[in-house]
Formats: C-alpha cells, sequence, structure tokens
C-alpha cells in the first residue's frame, strides 16, 4: 500500500510542476521534458544516497514521507506565491523539483531494505516495482482527467501531499513497537497533516492572492480545465481572458481583431452559406459571422470544451459574444482540430483559423503543411480562408513563415494587419481556392462595425521592419515555426 501510495504521489507532484512551468513560462513541451529529466535524475541520486542509510531504516523512512508530503504538497503554492515577486524564479521550480525527486528517490530503496528479511528477494522487487508501475499509471490517468479539472493544480498538490503524510501517520500507529521515539512522530506526522489540510481549506483565498499579484487587476472568474487554466479579470469598464497566463483578448478592444479576422473573408467569399471556424471557442468570432443573413450553418471545432461550456453560460462572457454559441445556426464540436479536419467530409464556404499562437508543439502542428493540405480538401472550389498569424512587428519571421506554408497549398494567398492596442500590429494570412478571387472585392457587407470598413488594401501594407526573408516552411517533422516564435517572442 506505502509504494502504490508514493507512487502515485511522486507522480502527481511531477506532474503538478510540468503543469505550473507550462501554465507560468509557457512552451508545455520543453518546460514537460526539463521538468521531467531533473525529476528521474534526482531520483536516482535519491536512490544512490540511500545506501548510506544503515539505521533507523523505519524511522527515516516515516520521516521522508513527511517530508515528500509538506515540500510535494506545497510546491503549488510556493511557485504561485512567488513567480511574481522574485527573479530567479525557475531556479526555485527547478530547486523544488530536485528536492521532491530526491525523497521520492530514497523512499523505495529505503522500503526494500525494511522487507528484505521478511520477504523473499524474488517476491520483493517483483511486488514493489509491481505497485510503483500501478500507481503511476493511475496518477498519470487522473491528472488530467478527475484532478486538475476538480481540484485545480494547487489543491491536487496539497490533496497529494495530505495523503503522502497520511502514509507515515498509518505506519506511526501500526507498526508503532518497531518505531523509536513513535510519539514524535506521531505527533510530526499529523501537525503537518492539519497544516496541508488548513493551506487546502484556504487554497482559493492563496490561488485569488498570487493571481491577484500576478495579473494586477480584479480576477471575477478563474476555471482550470484539462487544457488551460482561465482566468478573467475586469479593471473599470475592461474585461480581459487569459488562458495560462496569456491575454486571449480584452473587451476594451476585442472588436477591432474580431472584425479584421472575419470581415475581410466574408466580404471575398463567393458564397458564405457553409462556414468553419477551427479554433475561437470564446464564440466571438461566430458573433460577426451570425451579422451576415446568408450564414446557414457554421461548425466551430474548439479542443476545450471547457472553454465553450464557459462562452454558453457565463452571463458576462455572453454579453460579448451575443450568445452566439448557443444560436440555433452553430453546431460546436470539442474535439482536436487537425483530427476532426482529417475525418470531415463536409465541404465549406469559408474557413476561419483562429488558433492560439504557436507557442508549442501540439500548436505548432496546427500551421503545418500537413493541416493545410486537410483543410484543403474540405473547402469548396471557391471557398476563401483566413489564419490568425500572430504579429508582425513582434515576430516577422513566424509570421511569414505560416504565410509562405498557406502558399504551399493554396492558389492565391495574401497577407493584411490590423492595430489591436492590447495586442500591438497583429497579423492575418488570407487565401483562396480560386484565383478568379480577388480579396479586394467586396460581395457583401454589413453594417454597425466599430473598425473594418471593407477596405482590404488599407491593411495589406507592410512596413521594412515587419518584413522577414529566408524563412523555412513549416512541417510536421521540423516545426521550424515554434522555434522561430520561441526565438522571437522570447526577446520581449
Amino acid at each position: 500500500m506505502a509504494v502504490f501510495t508514493i507512487a502515485t504521489c511522486g507522480l502527481v507532484y511531477e506532474l503538478v510542476a510540468g503543469t505550473l512551468a507550462s501554465y507560468l513560462l509557457g512552451d508545455s513541451v520543453k518546460q514537460f521534458s526539463f521538468i521531467i529529466g531533473v525529476y528521474l535524475f534526482s531520483m536516482g541520486i535519491g536512490s544512490y544516497f540511500s545506501k548510506f542509510i544503515r539505521k533507523d531504516l523505519l524511522n527515516t523512512f516515516v520521516e521522508i514521507e513527511i517530508l515528500v508530503g509538506l515540500i510535494g504538497g506545497l510546491s503549488s503554492v510556493i511557485l504561485f506565491l512567488l513567480f511574481e515577486s522574485v527573479d530567479y524564479f525557475q531556479f526555485i521550480l527547478y530547486l523544488l523539483v530536485f528536492v521532491t525527486g530526491c525523497l521520492v528517490g530514497l523512499e523505495i530503496p529505503l522500503l526494500m531494505n525494511i522487507l528484505k528479511d521478511k520477504v523473499a528477494f524474488r517476491d520483493l522487487v517483483s511486488n514493489v516495482f509491481t505497485f510503483d508501475y500501478i500507481g503511476a499509471l493511475l496518477a498519470s490517468i487522473l491528472f488530467p482527467l478527475v484532478l486538475v479539472p476538480q481540484l485545480g493544480v494547487m489543491r491536487t498538490s496539497l490533496f497529494f501531499g495530505m495523503i503522502n503524510v497520511s502514509i507515515a501517520i498509518v505506519l506511526c500507529f501500526v507498526l508503532k513497537n518497531e518505531l523509536k521515539r513513535p510519539y514524535l512522530l506521531k505527533a510530526k506526522a499529523i501537525g503537518s497533516f492539519v497544516f496541508l489540510l488548513l493551506v487546502f481549506l484556504f487554497s482559493e483565498a492563496i490561488l485569488s492572492f498570487s493571481e491577484g499579484k500576478l495579473y494586477g487587476e480584479n480576477i471575477v472568474y478563474t476555471s482550470s480545465t484539462p487544457y488551460q487554466r482561465i482566468v478573467l479579470t475586469h479593471n473599470k469598464s475592461d474585461y480581459k481572458l487569459y488562458l495560462n497566463n496569456n491575454l486571449q483578448f480584452s473587451s476594451a478592444d476585442e472588436y477591432r481583431y474580431h472584425e479584421a479576422l472575419v470581415h475581410p473573408v466574408m466580404a471575398a467569399a463567393k458564397k458564405v452559406e457553409n462556414v468553419l471556424v477551427l479554433g475561437g471557442g470564446d464564440g466571438l468570432a461566430v458573433r460577426e459571422i451570425l451579422k451576415y443573413k446568408e450564414v446557414k450553418n457554421i461548425t466551430l471545432v474548439d479542443l476545450d470544451e471547457g472553454m465553450t461550456k464557459l462562452f454558453k453560460t457565463n452571463k458576462i462572457l455572453t454579453g460579448f459574444n451575443q450568445h452566439s454559441l448557443t444560436d440555433a445556426k452553430v453546431k460546436v464540436f470539442n474535439q482536436d482540430a487537425y483530427i476532426w479536419t482529417k475525418n470531415c467530409k463536409e465541404k465549406f464556404d469559408v474557413a476561419i483559423i483562429d488558433f492560439p499562437d504557436p507557442s508549442n508543439y501540439s500548436l505548432g502542428k496546427l500551421y503545418s503543411l500537413n493541416f493545410y493540405k486537410s483543410l484543403h480538401d474540405i473547402l469548396s472550389k471557391d471557398a476563401v480562408v483566413v489564419v490568425q498569424t500572430t504579429s508582425p512587428y513582434f515576430a516577422p519571421k513566424s509570421f511569414w513563415c505560416i504565410n509562405k506554408t498557406v502558399k504551399e497549398i493554396f492558389p492565391q494567398v495574401d497577407a493584411y494587419h490590423a492595430y489591436v492596442p492590447s495586442f500591438g500590429e497583429w497579423g492575418y494570412t488570407i487565401a483562396a481556392n480560386s484565383f478568379a478571387t480577388s480579396f479586394d472585392k467586396v460581395n457583401r457587407k454589413v453594417n454597425g462595425l466599430r473598425f473594418y470598413n471593407y477596405q482590404f488594401q488599407k491593411l495589406n501594407y507592410f512596413s521594412k521592419d515587419m518584413i522577414a526573408n529566408s524563412v523555412e516552411i513549416n512541417r510536421l517533422d521540423n516545426q521550424i515555426l515554434v522555434r522561430y516564435f520561441d526565438e522571437e517572442w522570447g526577446k520581449l
């Protein structure tokens, strides 16, 4: 039971650190890779030093359980509180991972030494590693599906810290005759459990305090989904939505971004009866599409059900998207857009691609040549496409890499940009399946727009500081776009 529990808890601490690192620092692939590497290395260090512990093995094991529970359980609290306060945050992050890994690495060898005279060696090794791997499997399944959605990252680590300490408490009572100073150990274990429980009970207040420092604004809503941390803030008349610490939109100027995203492509398309939106789970692009009476069907594909559900039900957010996601014309699919596009049998007149920026490889695949090939196959012969293409000013290589990749698939491709105060200059790639399509031509328009005036050429000029030459095509097997993006945005 101890082996099973400590294996589960140990992997959860590792997953918590990786998740927090990707939430706060970005680039989930790199952060998880570094966290796993440091954690496994530190477990090896702990295992090595276990051979020097020869006395009071059972007492030492119980004390290590208490320490693992405290350090692993409190790790997320410490990281959230220190993120905005210290300049050496990554050092603290990896120090906590290293210390936790060392302690977890001590546990199994110590336990095997304790049991070596009581269980046959073959059975001992077999049973210990069997339960160790089963515990790891359980943690890896529960973490994304149950723990993060239900408890959040902070309470998950605290909860498993309490489980770790509970093992120590159980051992203090069950094996009291074999322990030295059992009453002292009981006091330490019970005191640690009570402390973790108190922090768990006040975790929401701690999280609100830390996120208040992080965002510097009044937080009105927070939620964790299996894919991201969603935070909504309010300052005077402005609401801002953050996903994993990255600004998604500001209510003060999001109309500029979404009008520029939607209306050029809707104006240029020959038909707009059947419209596809990939990403855009906030429903703001759909709000703009619904302004055209010719539209009969809108299909929205967004991976995160938590995101689309929030923008269907939250009163503040449905006010922004004007209840667009519950409109009778709209069908929502919560699936991976890459897989959905490959399997789709429909044809669309317009496709609006509003994915997050390609900050990691899982997002980079959605800007790859393979993806645009799949997209091309589900579009009608006169279809028009627009792709959110990051900032041509802050990330010109990334911008023109996406544009060049789209040019490999579609016969006619152009680019344009708009100024959005919250983000600066923001860019788009527009493409057509037919040479007969003119992006300057206005086949239809709607009244009441606040920014876009249906003069495409005014958004089509790029100054010298927004041009990048000699960029590569983003292929699935090289993901050069993610490297460009990391290089350019990493400087800011």
